[in-house]
């Protein structure tokens, strides 16, 4: 949502397997379509059968990444990753793909998601290698993928492969994952599949992604999706499929809402279609009489154009969304978070002057877009304001990948319907019914995490002390301590090496 703080996922994944291909080129353009996943880091890593090299800095992608860069990264196989944070803080150690050592090469890897049993995984960390060996495998890296980074070093009997499939049953929460040794891709999702990942074919190769638009943009056939507890190996050999845990699948219907990109199909179902249903869903259950249905852009269209189908109201741009101002989100503080909201969006007073309005959007979090939005119509000129969300309060944080604000600033949490309505100065406020959105969606409701709408969590949490973005910088013994002015990192084992721009 733009200008405030609002539902964030955590990363963008992308993988690709193709000999005889610019696989960093091909990372590269899967990346840019994955931006809208997070936008604090970017990186890519190759490999070209000997050696892993990994280059990544913090920015947009089309800011880290340049054409002698792309050219630097040579190999078959390549995983890259966008990241916004929900464990750790914004810093380049924590950017990723992440690399360590292994007993027979290099492991490079990207996570999208966030454990919940971090704690417990330090401790495994330092009872299998010790403290020492655990900084020398994540030097200052402060985040989850760390921990799995280290834990997939193993030992001299074991391969990759099959430390992975000792180590996957051992995390818990959201986890979407790509990595890749010198000779080997490899892709894992969590038992709950709470995230997105999708197989695609090359002609030449293959490629997994975080969502289906990466796969397009590279000229990639959609495959299936990677299967909730289910680890892809993919190399010379071809594609193999192996079973790590029993599938108790939990997607996010967030994702549906408004995390996933509009044209990404999930699960069978296309967001766009989902989104425009959530909105007739709404003119259904919230219906009133109004002169224009407008949206709050770009999130809130599609269920606009619903509710514009379903009501027979009109729909129209009564805002102007600037496309050159990134998002808001990632803006420090409270004050530039608000100018945030007046760079980006500005209203078109000849569209909405006069006019009662029904204003969509896809969530409210703290309420300070939408009550700023509110104040910039009324300024306009809007004669009423109704505003129609299409999910319904949001109530409780994630730990699962998306960066929520905590309970105690969610402004449902200690508000009605009617009550928020008149804190954003709305002269009426409808929210979706949970049983209308998950409609939308065509997935059973037994299958969706929908627990920051009701706080039911299908993923066990463990105690408030072992939660939070910043447990691992605040623990007693943390990942390794970054070595002064450290851009780069040798690891001897694989030949690999992290390139950093100067």
């Amino acid at each position: 949502m733009p200008g405030e703080k609002g539902p964030q996922d955590a990363c963008g994944v992308f993988g690709v397997w193709a000999p005889g291909e610019e696989v960093a080129k091909l990372a590269y353009f899967g990346l840019y379509s994955l931006q809208h996943r997070g936008q604090e880091s970017a990186g890519i890593a190759t490999s070209n059968g000997e050696q892993i090299l990994v280059y990544k800095d913090m920015g947009l992608v089309s800011q880290v990444f340049d054409e002698t860069a792309l050219n630097a990264l040579n190999g078959h196989i390549a995983i890259g990753h966008c990241r916004y944070s929900t464990t750790g803080g914004v810093t380049w150690e924590n950017a990723q793909p992440t690399l360590g050592a292994t007993s027979s090469g290099t492991v490079a890897l990207g996570h999208n998601g966030n454990l919940v049993n971090s704690a417990e995984l330090v401790d495994l960390v330092a009872e299998r290698y010790g403290a020492q060996r655990r900084g020398e495998l994540a030097r200052g890296n402060t985040t989850d993928t760390a921990l799995v980074t280290a834990l997939l070093a193993g030992d001299e009997n074991h391969t990759l492969q099959q430390t992975a499939l000792e180590v996957l049953p051992r995390l818990r929460g959201a986890f979407s994952l790509v990595f890749m040794d010198e000779t080997t891709l490899y892709a894992a999702r969590d038992p709950q599949g709470v995230r997105p990942l999708v197989l695609g074919r090359l002609e030449r190769g293959w490629v997994v992604a975080s969502e289906t638009p990466a796969l397009d943009i590279v000229g990639a056939s959609f495959v299936r999706e990677v299967e909730p507890g289910e680890l892809i190996a993919i190399d010379g050999d071809g594609l193999r499929s192996m079973k790590f845990a029993k599938p108790e699948r939990a997607g996010c219907v967030f994702e549906y809402v408004y995390l996933a990109r509009p044209d990404t199909t999930i699960n069978g179902r296309s967001v766009h279609s989902a989104r425009v249903e959530m909105g007739r869903e709404l003119a259904r259950q919230h219906p009133v009489d109004a002169d224009l249905v407008i949206p709050v852009p770009e999130s809130g269209t599609p269920a606009a154009v619903g509710y514009a189908q379903e009501s027979g109201i009109p729909f129209g741009q009564g805002l102007m969304k600037n496309a050159y101002v990134g998002r808001t989100f990632i803006q420090p503080s409270d004050t530039l978070r608000q100018l945030g909201i007046r760079l980006k969006l500005n209203p078109l007073r000849e569209v909405i002057k006069g006019k009662r309005l029904v204003v969509v959007d896809d969530s409210i979090v703290r309420g300070n877009t939408q009550r700023a939005l509110i104040r910039m119509l009324r300024e306009a000129g809007a004669a009423e304001i109704h505003v129609r969300i299409s999910s319904p309060p949001v109530k409780w944080p994630c730990f699962y990948g998306i960066d929520f604000a905590s309970r105690a600033e969610l402004i449902a949490n200690g508000l009605g319907p009617e009550e928020v309505g008149k804190s954003l100065g709305a002269d009426t406020l409808g929210y979706i019914s949970e049983e209308g959105m998950i409609a939308a969606t065509e997935q059973p409701a037994s299958q969706l995490c929908a627990a920051c709408f009701t706080g039911k969590y299908p993923i066990e949490l463990p105690n408030a002390e072992h939660l939070g973005k910043n447990l691992l910088e605040q623990a007693e013994l943390p990942l390794g301590a970054p070595e002064d002015g450290l851009r780069t990192l040798s690891v001897s084992a694989g030949g690999a090496s992290a390139l950093q721009q100067p």
